[in-house]
């Protein structure tokens, strides 16, 4: 790989737990993942044997992303914290952080690409850059462990770590620096803006401290929430449909056929529009909170299946019906658009709290006042 100059202008650092920067031992990196086929040879150094590797993504890296999209082993998806090399780095080369989610590794090492540098990965518990500074495994502590158990101080003569731009909230620099002496730095947002980013002498252009959340990128949420709250949802309709039979009478599977069906698909599509409908309408939706955000997408819901009512089945039902339909659909979809809020960074930790502290009370009670109808239209 031909030698590029410019791997030796940054450090990007990630984190790890508390422990202070001096008296940990250096140990080799145990590799947690069983896929090791990124790993493509080991670099020598005063701290020991670095694993080197690849920086071009293979077919078991982008199935192992699919998966993970869809929820199947999400939290065993990590490597081992410690550090790594890229290309064939030198005491003067970057050290590029990343969490030990190995998506998060994955994204970080592609955009590495031809570049020379080191890789030293926090322990943030497998969970990505953003959300381990909001939970604190993206720290100041983490950091100052991570440095003192890699030996950092041995293997690079310069004193800098820049950060991914997303763990700043997690991170008080001028701690780091009076603990390990290391200056912190952020970096871009995105892996990809490295190359031009070290190009600019260490400076992000506005551009590069943009957050963006095109649809793309709201699309890729969507599986693990369909799978999290879709066996749910599911249940709960089908429930729903079941519980419908008991009225006037004996048990009626004519009502579970008709009343139940329907009372199952209003249920499933709160479901859907919080899931589905929020995060791809999300920059056209009214309302600033994630909560009212689900309910106008459960009201576009609705009114769809008021149009297919209207078209296949006739007059409209009863306001007892009418009452549990729409409670019970917008609940729904309030809280599962609700929660994709802490897929974005629309907003922060704290209007989180503020609008959870309002918001759910509100579902709590649209849901048990559609359930109430629901129960009196049985008899009425």
């Amino acid at each position: 790989m031909p030698e590029d100059p410019r791997a030796d202008r940054i450090i990007l650092a990630s984190v790890a737990p508390d422990e202070s920067c001096c008296g940990s031992k250096a140990g080799p990196v145990n590799v947690r993942a069983k896929d090791r086929s990124w790993i493509v040879g080991s670099l020598s150094s005063s701290a020991g044997e670095i694993p080197r590797v690849a920086t071009r993504l293979t077919w078991r890296d982008k199935l192992g992303h699919c998966k993970v999209r869809w929820n199947i082993g999400r939290m065993k998806y990590t490597i081992e914290p410690g550090l790594y090399a890229v290309g064939n780095p030198t005491s003067e080369s970057p050290v590029f952080v990343s969490a030990n989610f190995k998506m998060s590794f994955d994204r970080l090492r592609a955009g590495l690409d031809r570049l020379h540098g080191w890789i030293m990965v926090l322990d943030t518990r497998g969970i990505n850059v953003w959300c381990a500074a909001g939970k604190g495994t993206f720290g100041t502590d983490e950091i100052i462990r991570r440095v003192a158990t890699t030996k950092l101080d041995q293997v690079v003569s310069h004193r800098k770590l820049i950060l991914p731009q997303l763990g700043a909230p997690g991170v008080r620099a001028h701690e780091v620096k009076k603990h390990c002496g290391f200056t912190v730095r952020y970096g871009p947002i995105r892996a990809q803006d490295i190359p031009a980013y070290l190009d600019n002498h260490l400076k992000a252009t506005p551009d590069m401290r943009l957050v963006q959340f095109p649809l793309r990128h709201r699309l890729e949420l969507v599986p693990a929430d369909l799978l999290f709250w879709g066996k749910w949802a599911l249940t709960a309709s089908v429930a729903l449909a079941l519980l419908s039979g008991f009225g006037e009478g004996v048990y009626s599977f004519e009502r579970v056929l008709f009343h139940g069906f329907w009372a199952a698909v209003s249920l499933f599509s709160g479901f859907l529009a919080g899931a589905v409908l929020t995060p791809v309408l999300l920059p056209w939706l009214p309302g600033r909170a994630f909560a009212v955000k689900g309910a106008f997408a459960g009201a576009l819901f609705l009114l769809g299946l008021a149009i297919v009512w209207a078209l296949t089945t006739g007059p409209v039902p009863s306001w007892t019906r009418l009452t549990a339909t729409v409670g019970l659909t917008l609940a729904l979809a309030s809280f599962v658009g609700m929660n994709f809020t802490g897929s974005s960074t629309y907003t922060s930790l704290s209007g989180v709290k503020k609008e959870m502290k309002t918001a759910v009370p509100l579902q709590i009670a649209a849901a048990a006042l559609g359930l109430g109808f629901w129960i009196a239209a049985r008899w009425v």
